[in-house]
């Protein structure tokens, strides 16, 4: 196989800077009354990744890992600032203190010894998507197809170690720093098959209209979590981590997950990872 890396770069990848915490809904889950923009401010580095991170209508970054963010650490007593960045240079950033920590629909499986983790905090299906009058019916079915995958992700990682007996050998594995220019070319014929988080996939089919099928055999399904440099000795890994636990028993995360993606319970059931 051959990984063929996208040159194409996207001018809003400059930093952008927004602090998410003036559009919190107030902080009534945790009883502060103390002013958001007078608390200490972490800054969260993210990538544009509906539905969990994307910017609205007025450039204001939201989705569900802004919300679940901004909720999260407003318990900790910390505002929240969050920057999109070039995910390519997330753990350069991280371990600089460029930012606190990485936050974007992570998976944390084969990166437990990377970072220093908070989580899981949902789960996801990193998934293999067609058009859908392609004649790709399973994994075993990719023999010989090109596959294209966003660079510096899970299933570029899988695609290219070679190592999952269930994949056959590809005629091709494309990577692009930019995520929907995958789904473009598949709309478009150029590729026979894309890879990634299911719920991904799921909006842009739902915001573009586009006809893909996702094939009923996961790649992977894995924890997401929230990513800190490994010399970070703060403890902010662990205290987020009780906090989500705290978010998903008092009903917090589901009503958060909710707004985004039907049957919320699904996403949360972190419990039942293989550890």
């Amino acid at each position: 196989m051959t990984n063929q890396r996208s040159n194409h770069k996207i001018p809003r990848r400059t930093f952008l800077k927004v602090c998410a915490a003036a559009a919190a809904a107030g902080l009534t889950a945790c009883g502060k009354t103390q002013a958001a923009a007078a608390l200490p401010e972490l800054t969260v580095g993210s990538d544009s990744y509906p539905p969990f991170v994307y910017l609205s209508n007025d450039s204001t970054p939201t989705g569900i890992d802004v919300d679940i963010a901004t909720e999260a650490f407003a318990r900790m007593g910390y505002a929240v600032q969050i920057e999109i960045i070039d995910w390519e240079q997330k753990t350069n950033l991280v371990e600089s203190g460029a930012i606190d920590c990485i936050w974007g629909c992570f998976s944390m499986d084969g990166r437990e010894q990377l970072y220093r983790w908070a989580g899981p905090y949902m789960t996801s299906r990193q998934v293999v998507a067609v058009n859908a009058d392609s004649g790709i019916e399973t994994l075993a079915d990719l023999a010989g197809k090109t596959m294209m995958v966003q660079s510096t992700t899970k299933p570029e990682e899988i695609f290219l170690a070679g190592t999952d007996p269930r994949i056959p050998q590809l005629g091709e594995v494309l990577s692009t720093e930019d995520r929907s220019v995958q789904y473009a070319m598949l709309n478009c014929g150029y590729v026979d098959a894309v890879a990634a988080h299911e719920t991904a996939i799921l909006q842009y089919m739902q915001d573009c209209n586009a006809n893909f099928r996702i094939l009923e055999e996961p790649l992977l399904v894995t924890g997401i979590g929230v990513a800190f440099a490994l010399n970070d000795t703060r403890g902010l890994d662990e205290q987020l981590t009780k906090t989500f636990a705290a978010m998903r028993a008092d009903g917090t995360m589901k009503q958060i997950v909710g707004k985004y993606l039907p049957d919320p319970e699904k996403y949360l059931e972190v419990d039942a990872l293989e550890p």
